[in-house]
C-alpha cells in the first residue's frame, strides 16, 4: 500500500472519531449546565469542554469567555478551528475521497452523506432542544461510519490503518476527559464525594458511554477510583486506555506481518501496553493521576510520531 493512501485512511478514522469524541463533550456539557445551581456551584463547564477538547489558546485567542454560545460555535460549527465537528467531518471527507477505491460503498456513503447533511446545518441550531439533536446525529454518523468499517471492509491493511487511526485518537480522548476532570471541573472548596462530585462523575462516564458499564463492573456508587479504573485498565470497556493499547498492539503486529518488518512503532506500543498491564489503580493514585495521564498522553503522541514516520510518509 502507498504511504499516501494509508496516512488518508489513518486520518479519515481519527477525524471521524474526534468529531465523535466533541459531540460527546458537548452532550456531558449540556448535561451538566441543565443541572440545579445547588449542584452545579461555581464552576464553569464550558471552560473545562474547551479544556478535555486541547484547544484552550486558540478559543481564547478568538473569544474573551467560554460560555455556551462561544464554546458550542467554536467546537462545532467553526471553520477558524481545526479540530470542530464541522472542520472534522469536511477533512474526513477529503481524506475518504482521496482513497475512494479502498473504502467499501457503505463507508463512502456515510462520509459523504454526512458531509452533504451537515451542510443543512448552516451556522447552528438556533435552540439547545436542536443543538441536542444535531449531537445525537453527530454520533450516530459515526458509528454509522465505524459500524460500516467492521462490517464491510477486507481484514487487510487498508482496515488496519484505518484501525489505527480510530484507537490512538480514543486512548488520548479518554486519557483529556479523566485529567480534566481532575484539575479543572472540581472545585477547590468542594469535597470529593459530594453532589457536584457525583454528578460530574456520571456526565464524564455518560460522555464515554460506559455508566450503565460502569454499574455492571462495579456494582455500586460512583468513586472516582473505581472510574479511573474502569477508563485506564479495564481490556472489557471499548474506550478504556488499556482496552485501545491492545487493539493498536494487534493492528501494529498485523501490519508488520504483512510486510515482514517491526519497527519503532510496535516497540513503543508494546512498552505502553505492558506498562498498563503492569499497573495497579492505588499505585497511580498514590505517585498521581495527572502525572501518570501526562505521562501517557505523551507516550501516545510519540507513537503517533512513530506511525507516522515508519508507515505514512
Amino acid at each position: 500500500m502507498l504511504s499516501r493512501t494509508a496516512d488518508n485512511l489513518y486520518w479519515l478514522a481519527r477525524y471521524v472519531e474526534r468529531a465523535e469524541y466533541l459531540a460527546r463533550i458537548l452532550d456531558a456539557t449540556l448535561r451538566l449546565t441543565a443541572l440545579p445551581i445547588a449542584y452545579v456551584g461555581s464552576t464553569n463547564e464550558w471552560e473545562s469542554a474547551v479544556a478535555t477538547a486541547g484547544c484552550a489558546g486558540a478559543f481564547f485567542a478568538a473569544y474573551p469567555e467560554a460560555n455556551e454560545e462561544t464554546v458550542t460555535d467554536f467546537l462545532a460549527f467553526s471553520t477558524a478551528n481545526p479540530s470542530s465537528i464541522r472542520s472534522c467531518f469536511e477533512v474526513a471527507r477529503v481524506n475518504a475521497r482521496s482513497v475512494r477505491t479502498a473504502l467499501t460503498v457503505e463507508m463512502w456513503d456515510t462520509i459523504n452523506g454526512a458531509w452533504l447533511e451537515l451542510k443543512r446545518w448552516g451556522n447552528g441550531p438556533t435552540s439547545r432542544e436542536e443543538f441536542a439533536r444535531f449531537l445525537r446525529w453527530v454520533l450516530e454518523q459515526s458509528l454509522r461510519f465505524d459500524g460500516s468499517a467492521y462490517r464491510t471492509m477486507l481484514r487487510n491493511d487498508a482496515y488496519w490503518f484505518s484501525r489505527l487511526g480510530v484507537y490512538s485518537e480514543r486512548a488520548d480522548n479518554t486519557a483529556r476527559i479523566l485529567d480534566v476532570k481532575y484539575h479543572l471541573l472540581l472545585p477547590e472548596l468542594e469535597k470529593v464525594g459530594g453532589p457536584l462530585d457525583y454528578f460530574q462523575w456520571a456526565a464524564i462516564l455518560r460522555s464515554v458511554s460506559a455508566l450503565t458499564a460502569y454499574h455492571w463492573v462495579y456494582r455500586e456508587s460512583l468513586k472516582p477510583w473505581l472510574v479511573a479504573d474502569l477508563l485506564i485498565l479495564k481490556d472489557e470497556m471499548p474506550r478504556s486506555l488499556a482496552s485501545c493499547y491492545e487493539n493498536l498492539v494487534q493492528n501494529l503486529d498485523r501490519i508488520a506481518n504483512r510486510y515482514g518488518r517491526q519497527g519503532p512503532a510496535q516497540r513503543q506500543a508494546r512498552a505502553v501496553r505492558a506498562r498498563l498491564e503492569n499497573s495497579k489503580m492505588d499505585q497511580i493514585f498514590q505517585q498521581g493521576l495527572h502525572e501518570f495521564i501526562s505521562e501517557f498522553i505523551a507516550d501516545n503522541n510519540r507513537l503517533g510520531s512513530a506511525i507516522t514516520q515508519q508507515y505514512l510518509v
